[in-house]
């Protein structure tokens, strides 16, 4: 039977398959917070970066697939999320960047593929941006490079889920369960204004780069990822017929079928 939970019901009654037993787990410091991580597998690194207001609990689907087509798998939850914290500072993609890498360093990871999702598809574009030599690609899932690329927002049922969800998630992990909202906040400031990459600034960016959206996403637009494709040196566009900007939860074999199919490319 092949899964799909297309309005996220299947989501908001059991929520998401927990992540396994990860080989390794530990905190890095780094720029003011303890950034929390775990390595699964062996094989050729692949590193998931989940969205704005997630964890990495969210890839649930992904981490069994990525790891048993024998990669090293590692999830991070990015600062403020899940189970890292922060501290004071403005959130800039620019900020997580640097924490991924800390991560890899802490992991001895010289080099990776990028599976990031939303907030987590422009962390790796900023990482391959200012260090190329350390991604071998990115798998960029449902999100804009500037601020013509978000549709107006519309709050849908399956918003609300996913978004429960992330609540519900936030208050069982974080050192700091009361601060939802002021996470939010201040995730949505830096939403508001980053990334703002130019045509120049994207055609600088080396790496193979698949541009992926799922045909019915709620908040960016076919054509801006068109654009990001066209743009980027060595990019194709992939779009995920029937889903939306929850694809990875709402048919998890499709979404894992694109990026392993990405992975094989660059990962030779």
């Amino acid at each position: 039977m092949i899964f799909r939970d297309l309005d996220l019901a299947y989501l908001e009654s059991h929520g998401v398959p927990q992540l396994p037993a990860p080989d390794e787990q530990d905190i890095v410091e780094n720029e003011g917070a303890r950034i929390w991580y775990a390595s699964h597998g062996s094989g050729p690194a692949v590193i998931l970066l989940h969205g704005g207001m997630g964890n990495s609990g969210n890839w649930g689907y992904q981490v069994p697939a990525i790891t048993e087509a024998g990669y090293r798998t590692v999830v991070i939850d990015s600062r403020g999320h899940g189970r890292s914290t922060r501290d004071g500072r403005e959130y800039s993609y620019q900020l997580m960047a640097a924490d991924t890498r800390a991560v890899m360093d802490r992991l001895g990871i010289e080099k990776a593929a990028i599976i990031g999702w939303s907030d987590g598809a422009d962390i790796g574009l900023i990482l391959a941006r200012e260090t190329p030599e350390r991604v071998a690609g990115i798998f960029f899932f449902a999100c804009n490079v500037d601020n013509t690329g978000t549709k107006p927002f519309e709050f849908t049922p399956v918003i609300g889920r996913i978004w429960q969800q992330h609540q519900k998630d936030y208050a069982a992990l974080s050192a700091t369960p009361d601060d939802f909202d002021a996470l939010s906040t201040a995730v949505e400031k830096m939403q508001g204004s980053q990334p703002d990459l130019s045509a120049a600034a994207l055609a600088e960016i080396s790496v193979p780069v698949a541009v992926v959206l799922g045909e019915f996403d709620e908040f960016i637009k076919q054509e801006h990822m068109a654009y990001l494709a066209e743009t980027l040196p060595h990019a194709t566009l992939h779009v995920l017929p029937g889903l939306s900007h929850f694809a990875p939860l709402q048919a998890p074999d499709v979404f894992n079928d694109a990026a392993l199919t990405f992975l094989k490319s660059v990962s030779r």
